[in-house]
């Protein structure tokens, strides 16, 4: 190992590669140093595989992808490569989720995803174990280890499946054709088990994902999750499409669809609380009540006295004052109680 890493402990261990917590002395920061299996080192194919890891990751520049600083071989000829290290946990760890909070979560997802699309590069081993949680609540892709750019052959035989078969596309599963629409499928199936605490499908062996993938059965999210919205289960659910073209054209596509019309910000946008109308005072409308009563008694005397048998007086244009404005509430009251009474008292 390149004497700037410093090994600390391990982080995981995975079917191509062991993860390290290193130190960087010459940046003095924690690194992640993922180092291939002794095993794989001799097979030329994955070792091509593992290097052209850090070659199309280090393209990358997102908030939500692993970032890649640098690669080499150990003293032993092992190839390593050393990417952002990420204090936190993975989705695999969280288990069922609060709807709103599952969506937030592959909302991210979507957004690495997306970024990794627009270069060229399908993840194909999109997977809880691989979508990193740091402890602020940032989701990062990680593990672009079987990715491969669109435009390049593929290094695996046809047939030959990587990554986590509960989360494999149908054409992947069938060693078909792989394109972005196979990452979407494997967020909507991680989604899925957010959502409801089980993958989409139960299979016992790679023939029998295969066989289930094939009939598209699969349960409705609501029936395990009555409390996700429609619209969050119909995206979902068109997510996991067997045919590629009836899913989410985009990982962009896949988060609008999931209630994030711009992806460049927040899915809940804070809640403009309007401000609690203001409290009358209480002596206010019994005060506006008994200027009325004085009002309408100035109003009846007027009435009765008033000689009916007299004759009109001419018409003349009326002149109507507008009520003079108090300083408050109460001192408004009996300025409108005056004005009734000189609007009674006039002829």
């Amino acid at each position: 190992m390149n004497e700037r890493y410093r090994l600390e402990r391990p982080l995981g261990h995975g079917g191509m590669a062991t993860v390290y917590l290193a130190q960087d002395e010459d940046l003095h920061r924690p690194v992640a140093v993922k180092v291939l299996a002794e095993n794989l080192a001799g097979d030329a194919a994955l070792r091509e595989r593992f290097l052209r890891e850090a070659r199309l990751a280090a393209r990358l520049s997102h908030p939500n992808v692993v970032s890649v600083y640098d690669a080499g071989e150990t003293e032993d000829g092992l190839p390593y490569i050393v990417m952002e290290y990420v204090p936190g946990t993975t989705l695999a760890e969280l288990g069922r989720v609060p709807p709103h909070e599952g969506v937030e979560l592959m909302l991210q997802a979507c957004r690495g995803l997306a970024h990794a699309h627009a270069a060229g590069l399908v993840h194909r081993d999109v997977k809880p174990q691989n979508l990193l949680l740091r402890d602020d609540g940032t989701v990062k892709v990680a593990d672009f280890g079987i990715a491969r750019a669109a435009e390049t052959t593929a290094l695996t035989q046809v047939g030959t499946v990587l990554g986590t078969a509960a989360y494999l596309s149908p054409e992947q599963a069938l060693g078909e054709e792989v394109t972005p629409a196979a990452d979407v499928y494997s967020l909507g199936a991680v989604l899925y088990e957010l959502l409801t605490g089980r993958p989409p499908y139960e299979f016992d062996s790679l023939a029998d994902l295969a066989a289930v993938q094939n009939s598209g059965q699969i349960r409705p999210v609501g029936e395990l999750a009555p409390e996700v919205p429609r619209r969050v289960e119909d995206a979902v659910m068109r997510s996991l499409a067997r045919n590629p073209s009836f899913r989410p054209a985009s990982a962009t596509a896949f988060a609008q669809e999931l209630g994030d019309e711009d992806a460049t910000v927040p899915l809940h946008a804070p809640t403009r609380i309007a401000p609690a109308p203001r409290r009358r005072p209480r002596w206010l409308w019994p005060a506006i009540a008994a200027a009325l009563l004085v009002a309408a008694a100035v109003i009846a005397v007027a009435v009765a006295t008033h000689d009916s048998s007299s004759p009109a007086p001419k018409p003349r244009a009326a002149v109507v004052r507008p009520i003079p404005r108090g300083t408050n509430a109460r001192v408004q009251a009996l300025k409108i109680a005056a004005w009734l009474r000189a609007r009674a008292a006039r002829p």
